[in-house]
């Protein structure tokens, strides 16, 4: 399942979970909460992006390389382990617009609001053991300082950004509408 990124943004994106269990940008849950953890992740992107093409370009060149090192290497550790996701990167690719203050995001039977800056410094959990979250799923959203380490915001659908004026409209809007309705 894809989880879109829309509202107040230069680019609506959409995300796809399920791929990022190759990612490079993935963290290991138990590490995601240590300083360590965090810093390791922290590195230039320019230098990340310039790694990536060389993996790719390498892996083009040697066509066995991809399947050969993934599945000896990693496929024992990629299907055991659970992983998070930074989420700064992703909204800095959708180019949140300046007057956007908030975030709302859209779960199976709620929908939450967060300022810009807490989205910002939060994971998103897309792999349990090894698995896409399935149940709850395809994501929940965890925030860095692990305060809701133990009851995290689950069944993540979709992001939306907005300013105060949408809020208030939305609001009145909401008012008159079904719980479940989501406005676009």
């Amino acid at each position: 399942m894809i989880i879109p990124i829309f509202g107040k943004v230069a680019y609506q994106i959409t995300l796809d979970p399920t791929v990022w269990i190759f990612d490079d940008r993935k963290i290991l849950l138990e590490d995601a909460f240590s300083p360590g953890g965090q810093k390791k992740n922290e590195q230039d992107p320019s230098k990340m992006t310039a790694k990536r093409f060389e993996r790719d370009f390498a892996q083009i060149e040697d066509k066995d390389f991809f399947a050969n090192h993934v599945s000896k290497s990693r496929e024992k550790d990629v299907l055991q382990n659970s992983y998070v996701m930074p989420i700064a990167e992703f909204l800095d690719n959708a180019e949140i617009e300046k007057d956007a203050v908030k975030a709302l995001l859209i779960t199976d039977n709620d929908e939450i609001t967060l300022t810009l800056d807490e989205l910002y410094n939060s994971y998103f959990l897309f792999a349990l053991n090894g698995r896409a979250i399935g149940e709850d799923g395809p994501v929940h959203v965890l925030f860095k300082d692990g305060s809701n380490k133990d009851d995290p915001i689950k069944g993540v659908k979709k992001s939306r950004s907005y300013n105060e004026s949408f809020s208030y409209l939305y609001n009145l809007r909401y008012l008159t509408k079904n719980k479940h309705t989501v406005l676009f």
